[in-house]
């Protein structure tokens, strides 16, 4: 699903899990990214961007249980402006780069 946006120009973003076990895709993403310029944000943990996208269950404590791997997500609505969003825009701005690495733990860009 995620390829199919990338290559029919809907997204916005791409996050990147580098984790992957096929690393075809890791290419594929990267080219598709490249060649429309979306911007791309990379990070090491495929079950964090399982999690993130809800790819899990949340126990009654508000703990993620049984994380499901996801090696792409594209965002092709951001929704209501927030300070997240600012943020990631504020980075790509001032990198002129369209590629980021996410620290999954304290979600700072590297």
């Amino acid at each position: 699903e995620s390829v199919k946006r990338l290559d029919k120009r809907e997204a916005l973003l791409c996050v990147l899990a580098e984790s992957t076990d096929e690393k075809n895709i890791l290419k594929l993403v990267e080219a598709l990214c490249r060649e429309h310029g979306n911007n791309l944000i990379k990070i090491d943990d495929a079950k964090k961007l399982g999690e993130w996208t809800g790819l899990c269950k949340i126990d009654k404590e508000g703990q993620a249980r049984k994380e499901v791997r996801c090696s792409c997500a594209v965002i092709h609505a951001f929704g209501t402006e927030s300070q997240a969003l600012d943020i990631i825009n504020d980075h790509f701005k001032r990198t002129d780069v369209p590629e980021a690495k996410l620290d999954p733990i304290t979600l700072n860009f590297r």
